[in-house]
């Protein structure tokens, strides 16, 4: 391993200089509320510190958690049984058996095959391209948590291949197809990952948020959820997109043929991608209709993983190596114990009434509206969906239920317009500068069609989705 710089030492002691002065405006000049005791708010600075931290990364992002971690049992007045909980939540390691479903699902081609297959059936012309990868991604989103693995491992290249196809690289032919369609696929994969559960790998931490608060969030009720106004948006989100930056070529006939030669070269179905698409329904299937068995999701997601693992289509050394999903469950499972620990402590129930107070001519409806728009493009100030959730979403539910708003709603709501709200920047979301990398399209042009895109998803999502919300009971 090469050495570290002088000058990356420098630059890491300066950024998490930055995390300690954080700390202590936070737990030194801010008033702490008379109902917060003392460690409570020393907690309140070590995870103010972990989400600056999380948006300045002087250290990676699962470094910092577990010295977040590690704090709270030193300072933060939590025993280290209890600072480590996190890591046995149930929903941690139904995110970690995704991941390794999803590992098999690259390894075998089946991820790969299935992208293929929706070029081929709708790949006629450039919309269609967008929709049938759109549609790829929609399908993988069910049981692949990692949207960088799924949009940027698997239907980025395809994209990629199908623009070269006609000859429309970065530089004077991207507008022949590259520019319309690398847009187009990165903004419907935001609406996929507001679709699901497994979306990517930050919504299982807004359903246990949910949870905190009373609001039971499952694979089945997220996916009832988000599929009407899902389906929505991907029908008009790249049409949206066609209309802003046109492509010259709009028939691509060879596109589908590009897929067909494609699934030809690889052949029929092997093996290992018929047992794996066996164990891929059955989870998926078992999930669909878990409030019928009463089976939990995530044994549900283990049982596949060892199934997996038993028939040899997954081996342990993949296991070991899914190193993205090694490094999601030390983040994840500390920041969601840190999470908890504040709502624990009253932190956010303070939060909520200061708020609230300050907020004490509006109705529920109205402070919703305002908070929801403040909410999605707030966005522009975040790198991660994580960080975004963590820092606002509670706090915001918080303040919503005590003025009385429906809880589903507000529930759904907020966690849905995060991932949304990713399709605002080319940095949003872990996939976004992989797209954007590619070079097709200006960030001028990139900003401009995310804010356009914005006002239809809200407008979707608000009065179809929420609507349909209304009528399946969420509230």
């Amino acid at each position: 391993m090469a050495d570290v710089s002088t000058s990356d030492r420098l630059r890491v002691f300066r950024g998490l200089a930055l995390l300690v002065a954080v700390y202590l405006f936070v737990v030194y000049v801010i008033p702490k509320p008379e109902a917060v005791k003392p460690e409570g708010w020393r907690l309140t600075g070590i995870f103010a510190a972990t989400i600056a931290g999380s948006i300045t990364q002087p250290i990676p992002g699962g470094a910092l958690v577990l010295l977040a971690v590690t704090l709270s049992a030193m300072i933060g007045g939590l025993k280290v049984s209890e600072a480590l909980a996190g890591y046995a939540d149930s929903s941690v390691w139904l995110v970690m058996a995704a991941f390794f479903i999803s590992r098999a699902l690259i390894n075998t081609g089946l991820a790969r095959r299935i992208a293929l297959l929706f070029v081929r059936w709708f790949g006629h012309s450039s919309l269609g391209v967008s929709y049938s990868l759109a549609l790829s991604d929609m399908v993988l989103a069910s049981m692949i948590p990692s949207n960088g693995a799924r949009s940027g491992g698997i239907v980025l290249p395809v994209a990629r291949s199908i623009c070269e196809l006609y000859g429309s690289s970065p530089g004077p032919t991207a507008k022949l197809l590259g520019s319309f369609l690398i847009v187009a696929v990165y903004q419907s994969i935001c609406v996929t990952a507001a679709m699901f559960y497994t979306g990517q790998a930050s919504n299982p931490l807004a359903a246990q948020i949910a949870g905190q608060f009373g609001q039971t969030v499952t694979w089945t009720s997220w996916f009832v959820a988000g599929i009407v106004p899902g389906l929505c948006s991907l029908a008009v989100v790249p049409w949206v997109v066609m209309k802003l930056n046109p492509p010259v070529i709009i028939k691509t006939p060879e596109a589908a043929e590009f897929a067909s030669s494609q699934l030809r070269e690889m052949g029929p179905l092997k093996e290992s991608e018929k047992i794996l698409t066996a164990v891929f329904i059955g989870v998926c299937g078992t999930w669909v209709t878990s409030n019928w068995h009463g089976i939990d999701i995530t044994v549900t997601a283990l049982a596949g993983a060892c199934a997996l693992l038993v028939t040899g289509v997954l081996d342990w050394e993949d296991v070991k190596n899914e190193r993205a999903g090694w490094d999601l469950f030390v983040w994840y499972g500390g920041l969601l114990r840190l999470g908890r620990a504040l709502n624990d402590t009253g932190v956010t129930t303070a939060f909520a009434n200061g708020v609230g107070s300050t907020f004490a001519g509006f109705g529920w409806i109205g402070l919703f509206a305002i908070a929801l728009v403040i909410y999605y493009y707030a966005h522009y100030g975040f790198a991660s969906i994580t960080a975004h959730i963590l820092s606002m979403y509670p706090p915001f539910l918080a303040v919503l239920i005590a003025k009385g708003a429906p809880l589903g709603l507000i529930v759904y709501a907020f966690a849905c317009f995060t991932n949304l709200a990713a399709g605002l920047t080319n940095y949003g979301t872990t996939p976004s500068p992989m797209y954007y990398a590619a070079g097709y399209v200006s960030m001028k042009d990139w900003w401009r069609t995310g804010f356009i895109v914005s006002f239809v998803n809200i407008a979707i999502w608000s009065i179809v989705g929420f609507n349909w919300w209304k009528l399946i009971g969420i509230w």
